[in-house]
């Protein structure tokens, strides 16, 4: 019914589960969350998340270098190419530029090529975009359409920006995606943002093990905790659980043509 659709599998503390990934996602699924996207942040766990999605049958990949990652020297884009190869990679990611834990103008030139990089990759390979974006709105956006594919496009993950931004990116026929945040007391802006998103346009996500919503705050997150901010994104949409479970499954098998 649902789907998680951005989570670090290969960092999830798996002590309530006996070290055991396989409970976790069974969990999940007793928690209604079917599929879930593994995101790699970097080149050494890239491959460790194409081997996850390669074990479970639920799991699929996404391969790309973080921008706080990329904050040194530009990552070999042969390498995340080569990793993209595989078929349960869906996606290229994440990628994209950071400019609250990256300051210096050095260290932001190179994500900023990192994310040319990835954008360019992405076109080539027709693979949607898995985007992180932080105090860094503008660049973010004339990067993607400059360099990025309309046609294959992308999500701005954990979307906490503007409204503005918002709009914008859904006219680069990115989706949004949300994650626990919206469910956080001081997250009322964003909820503002929810309300106004198409549900066409929707994606659900944990961040798992970041970010647990209410009434999870304080814990580890993992997937199956994607249900509780799909119950309260869909009470601010006005619709079901049901009805945004089936609306936001149906977006990322769209976004996301390789899962389907």
């Amino acid at each position: 019914m649902f789907i998680d659709s951005h989570c670090h599998l290969d960092r999830l503390d798996l002590t309530a589960c006996q070290g055991d990934l396989g409970l976790a996602l069974e969990a999940a699924r007793q928690a209604g969350v079917d599929r879930v996207l593994c995101i790699s942040i970097d080149l050494d766990n890239a491959p460790v998340v194409v081997s996850l999605a390669e074990q479970y049958a639920d799991v699929y990949a996404a391969v790309g270098v973080h921008p706080v990652d990329s904050a040194e020297v530009v990552p070999d884009i042969a390498k995340v190419r080569a990793l993209a190869a595989h078929d349960k990679v869906v996606a290229i990611g994440e990628t994209g530029l950071d400019y609250y834990h990256i300051k210096t103008s050095g260290a932001q030139a190179v994500q900023r090529q990192s994310f040319i990089n990835h954008l360019q990759l992405g076109g080539e390979l027709g693979l949607p975009m898995v985007v992180h974006t932080r105090n860094a709105r503008a660049d973010t956006l004339d990067f993607i359409r400059e360099y990025g594919s309309p046609e294959s496009a992308g999500v701005l993950h954990c979307f906490t920006e503007t409204l503005e931004m918002a709009r914008a990116a859904l006219d680069l026929n990115y989706y949004i995606s949300i994650s626990g945040i919206v469910t956080f007391r001081n997250a009322a802006e964003l909820r503002e943002v929810v309300k106004f998103l198409p549900l066409d346009r929707l994606l659900i996500e944990t961040d798992a093990p970041y970010l647990a919503p209410v009434p999870h705050r304080g814990k580890p997150n993992e997937p199956r905790f994607v249900a509780d901010v799909a119950r309260f994104v869909a009470e601010l949409k006005g619709v079901t659980p049901e009805v945004l479970g089936k609306q936001t499954t149906k977006n990322f098998y769209r976004l996301f043509p390789r899962a389907a």
